[in-house]
């Protein structure tokens, strides 16, 4: 019996949908509301706290092992299933790169799909995932992380999509709502302030409430207005307590300053400590397992040390939910031939040819189908080889199949140009080889054993730590021998293109002079090597925007320590510690070149004096002037012009457009920032008060001042 009860923990799938049967359609929220009391009044104590955590006990930790660390792929895994009562599990997949479960389509990693700046595609995008979300038999991605880069060298930077507050929340908000579409809910991750990988069980980070709420808080403000349906708390401690039991993170701001009304889960396996204080604050849904919950937690309400009322609380926020998303399924249940099918696969493709970055260009990109016809082209690096998807942790994803930039390039040329590829091992090989060759496209950059999730990090600081796989960058430099290899090269041709491979910035100040050019490629999913090869032949027009700060030198970046028990994140960090400083970074954030040229006309906004409750309408005409379509991106920036408070940011971006023009076509973007978007934190009141006073506003394509032209507004309140 307990044999088959392992068997059946491991590999039984629960039928989400047929609890749909039970429930009437389309439910409003009063109908949901009077069924969930009803629920309530019929559930025992153990039903209950049964919804408050992941289902299975010790088993769910079997399943998990055995899937991750032999199967490679993570599988369904429930909380809260309840036949008696018709109430269906939450079925977990995470992301961000597509669903988790089986072969599904892998797309690029969030940070280089956060290159494209694109809020449509990014939506279409999470469309196909809920799709293949629900076909996989989940109802729960908790694949949405929008933890803002405080340091470029954070292991799972390729998780987020960057830097930016505004466009953590825009790119959010548009992952979910095409998440959502598909009726699955959607969770975001992870509450608050996480950003080292290392020390991430047992760091205590030190932060102030104004610098709290206006740069680590203000994307999971912007899902949550936007209706997201849950949050996962990270496994950092802030100011002394563990995100999980944070009473102030999970019930006053949360719950009264933000109304949040969906639930919360914990990160899994070390989310919580205890069992009382993660339940008094707020924390609805032990994952994955039920630990401190379970058992404990029925003994905890027993004794009087936790109130069945808090119990109610949270299952009848974890209820609601369910039910909406269940009484939403009123369309059929996408078949499983969908996971990864061809409509699926071209979109990865485009994302990948939307995202990536062109940094720098003497003439040598685009190349010439025609001028390369019999002739060859070197390929070198072993990276380029391999199928560069991402790291190893929770968010991998296991395609069908995945393109090699080696491959992309193979199928392009066919048989009319000559590939020699060359794994770079042997420098001296790799110059003779490129010597020869009439181009060279030289891929660098990283592994997931070099970045990404430490499935093994240390619950608690130990002498001589190490990372078997992943973990946060030992350097934001290539290794010194893809360095020697790009200057070699490099000398040995000329015509040498350099395609970087990271989830985020890479250092270059020993070797960015010589290249011809430099792609960000970041990692761009199954179809990559077709795009890139597109992009490399002016099939595909690049378009991508640095999402993140490529630092001319260490001093420009904040202070980051990857084993640290404690840390202190003050208000700067990006382009805006850089504007701080008055520093040009190598590549600044919103920067990418195009194979077309753009003009901008003199901008202007609708009016110069605002009131509060205004919305600043900001406006640009802007013409391709260059032979070939492409897409622009127009940023706004706006800052106090005589601030009377600090800190205070030089500028911060308030809105971004994406526009595909082609050449001698001209149109005109306008951006609309409500003024209350420049409210600042008032920590004595804590809550968010607006100044009157001057404001200059930028627009532009870069956070560099090069690229913006400015305005000056006015507010009166």
């Amino acid at each position: 019996m307990r044999a088959w009860q392992t068997l059946k923990t491991l590999f039984a799938r629960t039928d989400i949908e047929s609890y749909a049967a039970h429930w009437p359609q389309l439910m409003n929220a009063q109908q949901i509301d009077c069924a969930v009391e009803t629920l309530l009044e019929k559930m025992s104590l153990t039903e209950k706290i049964a919804q408050m955590s992941g289902d299975g006990g010790n088993f769910a930790l079997l399943k998990l092992g055995f899937f991750v660390f032999l199967l490679k792929r993570f599988p369904n895994m429930y909380a809260g299933k309840n036949d008696r009562l018709h109430i269906p599990p939450l079925s977990f997949t995470d992301g961000p790169r597509g669903v988790v479960i089986g072969n599904a389509t892998c797309f690029p990693a969030a940070m280089t799909r956060g290159a494209s700046f694109d809020i449509a595609l990014e939506q279409r995008i999470g469309a196909a995932i809920g799709t293949e979300a629900r076909a996989s038999g989940a109802n729960y991605f908790a694949g949405l992380c929008v933890n803002l880069l405080r340091h470029p060298a954070w292991g799972r930077a390729q998780e987020t999509y960057g830097e930016d507050p505004h466009h953590l929340g825009a790119m959010g908000v548009a992952l979910m709502r095409g998440v959502q579409s598909q009726r699955v809910m959607v969770c975001a991750k992870h509450f608050a302030v996480n950003s080292i990988e290392n020390s991430r069980f047992y760091l205590d980070v030190a932060i102030d409430d104004k610098t709290l709420h206006e740069v680590y808080l203000p994307h999971f403000k912007t899902l949550v207005d936007n209706g997201v349906d849950s949050l996962m708390s990270a496994y950092n401690q802030i100011n002394g307590e563990y995100c999980g039991h944070d009473k102030i993170l999970l019930h006053d701001i949360l719950r009264e300053q933000w109304q949040f009304d969906g639930f919360v889960s914990s990160d899994w396996l070390w989310g919580i400590y205890e069992t009382i204080k993660p339940a008094r604050a707020g924390m609805d849904i032990e994952m994955p397992r039920g630990h401190f919950y379970g058992k404990r937690l029925a003994k905890a309400v027993q004794c009087g040390d936790v109130a069945e009322d808090t119990i109610n609380t949270s299952v009848r926020r974890i209820l609601r939910k369910k039910l909406h998303w269940l009484s939403q399924l009123n369309t059929a249940k996408p078949p499983r031939d969908i996971i990864a099918c061809l409509q699926h696969r071209q979109l990865a493709q485009e994302s990948a040819e939307q995202s990536v970055v062109l940094l720098q260009n003497n003439g040598v990109l685009p190349w010439s189908k025609q001028q390369l016809t019999g002739k060859t082209i070197a390929v070198i690096g072993e990276l380029a080889a391999l199928p560069c998807l991402g790291d190893h942790g929770s968010s991998r994803v296991s395609p069908p199949h995945a393109v090699t930039f080696l491959a992309g390039l193979q199928q392009y040329a066919k048989d009319n140009i000559h590939i020699a590829y060359c794994d770079g091992n042997d420098i001296a090989n790799a110059e003779r080889i490129a010597s020869t060759a009439t181009v060279v496209l030289l891929v660098a950059g990283y592994r997931a054993e070099d970045e990404g999730e430490n499935l093994t990090s240390n619950r608690k600081p130990v002498a001589n730590p190490k990372v078997p796989r992943g973990g946060d960058r030992a350097s934001l430099h290539l290794n010194a021998q893809q360095q020697q290899l790009i200057t070699r090269v490099c000398a040995a041709n000329r015509d040498t293109v350099v395609a970087l491979i990271s989830g985020s910035a890479v250092m270059m100040n020993n070797w960015q002079e010589k290249p011809a050019a430099i792609l960000h490629a970041g990692y761009l999913g199954m179809e990559g090597g077709n795009a890139l090869a597109r992009i490399l032949f002016g099939e595909a027009n690049p378009s991508g925007k640095l999402p993140f700060t490529i630092p001319a030198h260490e001093n420009q970046l904040p202070a980051f320590d990857c084993w640290a028990s404690t840390a202190h994140y003050d208000y700067f960090h990006g382009y805006t510690l850089c504007d701080k400083q008055q520093q040009t970074p190598a590549f600044a954030f919103g920067f990418g070149l195009s194979y077309t040229q753009f003009h901008y006309h003199t901008p202007h906004t609708d009016k110069s004096l605002y009131s509060a409750q205004d919305t600043i309408t900001a406006s640009i005409t802007i013409r391709n002037i260059g032979a070939r379509s492409g897409s622009e991106v127009m940023q706004c920036y706006i800052g106090e012009e005589n601030p009377v408070e600090e800190p205070t940011a030089l500028k911060k971006l308030m809105a971004f457009e994406k526009i595909f023009l082609h050449p001698n076509e001209e149109k005109n973007i306008s951006l609309s920032i409500p003024v209350q978007k420049l409210a600042r934190y008032d920590t004595e009141q804590q809550q968010w008060i607006m100044r009157a006073g001057q404001y200059k506003l930028w627009l532009g394509t870069s956070s560099r001042a090069i690229d913006l032209q400015p305005l000056t507004i006015q507010v009166a309140i």
